[in-house]
């Protein structure tokens, strides 16, 4: 035993300079922590920030670490592993999660191995360590294969450990992940963006585009399908760049549409998200034509000044936004639209704002994600001047948002005493005696009904509904 002890002093004072800035200024609370690093953590949480994308990449990590024997925790308290998957879209995401990783530093869990995945790993980098020094790991949106790896390094030498490659290179092993619903599920088919739209830092978060071999999709879902799963989400930062990247293999997304549909057992297929740009004719064709395709395309109009547009790097003008838009419609008479706005951009005038108003107005959007503008650092608007004051961004948001209330509530107005398909995928966790579901075109509807009915395909009759949610029966 004097021997362990002594093992575990000689340590401690080799690693007591870097363990000061973990907050541990004595050699005690370092043969502490010295201990606890030649044990293996049994119980993890992971906190998710941000996009489908960041939701999927969690899943994976969950299913690396629990191939290694550990347990995963609902509770933050319980864990001796705490993962926090970031988001550095907005700025509102990125806050959110340094104030809850900061307070860590003030807590008990500051002893708990502590790591930061996801886009602020990529977008910040070593200075996480300066900003939370109590961190052990910092692992970026290309690097998640690592993570086992990563943790037995940081465990075997107690010094904080990084891997934030710029580009995705290692094919993630997807049938690990760890699938928190037993109805739908998310398959990726494209990583990274090639758009560099000003205020975005996708670009350099998640780096260049990498599409993925139609034969890894086809087989992912083929599995998923045969363990019992309806609905399937195809993701990626611009899914209708699917193959571009890979010439030689003949397959752009609307072939691989067609591939998925030919499954037996999904009854569902979606995809997000779309860039305006790269929606062809054939992709609207499949959408029409695929039975399990459904009639949802999230299509990003982002402002409705052409000058903001080109401002934005968005590589579209309203008119030919609109085009498409006309000629999705005509093929697809039923297709419901969501879009993302921003307000508030480096320079947006009044004027321009209306024009953005009036775009949202006359397309009426099933879903709308309407934000203001926020500079993200690193992007090539962050050295624009932020000229619009908070206060007015704030109100062209609220304008926005009561239109687009107006909107929703015509929308649901109109769905009453419809009979619409529904598939059901859960209790709610708002009101526990009814159904959760959604209609093909994204709507969500809650119904009463018994346990039986998840994962099955319901004609359910609207009769009222409440703001974004339809009630109805079956």
């Amino acid at each position: 035993m004097t021997q362990i002890i002594a093992i575990y002093s000689i340590f401690a004072k080799q690693q007591l300079r870097s363990f000061r800035k973990f907050g541990y200024t004595h050699l005690s609370s370092v043969i502490t922590v010295g201990k606890k690093m030649l044990q293996e953590p049994k119980r993890f949480f992971v906190r998710t920030y941000g996009c489908q994308m960041n939701e999927l990449d969690s899943e994976i990590m969950v299913g690396l670490l629990e191939s290694r024997g550990m347990v995963r925790s609902a509770d933050e308290q319980e864990a001796d592993l705490l993962i926090y998957n970031t988001c550095s879209i907005r700025d509102l995401a990125e806050r959110k999660a340094m104030g809850r990783i900061g307070l860590l530093s003030r807590s008990d869990k500051k002893r708990a191995w502590i790591g930061v995945t996801g886009c602020m790993a990529n977008a910040k980098k070593e200075s996480l360590f300066q900003k939370l020094p109590h961190i052990d790991f910092v692992l970026g949106t290309n690097n998640i294969h690592e993570l086992n790896q990563v943790l037995d390094e940081v465990m075997s030498t107690g010094r904080q450990t990084i891997r934030t490659d710029d580009q995705f290179r290692f094919e993630l092993d997807y049938l690990a992940a760890k699938r928190d619903d037993p109805v739908k599920a998310y398959v990726s088919i494209i990583r990274g963006c090639d758009k560099f739209c000003t205020y975005c830092v996708v670009p350099y978060t998640r780096g260049p585009e990498v599409s993925r071999h139609p034969e890894s999709i086809v087989d992912e879902c083929r599995i998923l399908a045969s363990k019992g799963y309806k609905e399937i989400t195809l993701l990626g930062q611009n899914v209708n760049s699917y193959g571009k990247d890979q010439p030689s293999w003949g397959c752009l997304f609307h072939d691989l549409l067609y591939q998925i549909d030919a499954i037996p057992g999904i009854e569902r297929i979606r995809f997000m998200t779309s860039h305006p740009i790269d929606i062809t004719k054939e992709l609207m064709e499949a959408i029409r034509d695929l039975k399990s395709v459904t009639e949802f395309v999230h299509f990003p109009l982002q402002a409705g000044s052409d000058r903001i547009l080109k401002k934005m790097h968005r590589i579209y003008t309203v008119e030919q936004y609109l085009e498409k838009v006309a000629l999705l419609r005509e093929i697809v008479p039923h297709v419901s639209l969501g879009t993302d706005i921003i307000v508030g951009f480096p320079t947006e005038t009044e004027e321009e704002f209306e024009q953005t108003f009036q775009l949202l107005k006359e397309i009426e959007y099933s879903v709308a994600f309407l934000f203001s503008y926020s500079p993200r650092k690193g992007t090539p608007a962050m050295r624009w001047k932020d000229d619009i004051p908070e206060a007015v961004k704030q109100e062209r948001l609220q304008k926005l948002l009561d239109l687009q209330d107006t909107i929703y509530a015509k929308q649901r107005q109109a769905m009453l005493g419809q009979s619409v398909e529904v598939l059901v995928e859960r209790r709610s966790r708002k009101s526990p005696d009814m159904l959760k579901g959604r209609t093909r075109c994204w709507k969500n509807v809650l119904f009463l009904g018994d346990d039986t009915l998840i994962g099955t395909l319901q004609p359910v009759q609207i009769h009222s509904y409440s703001h974004q949610t339809l009630l109805g029966s079956v």
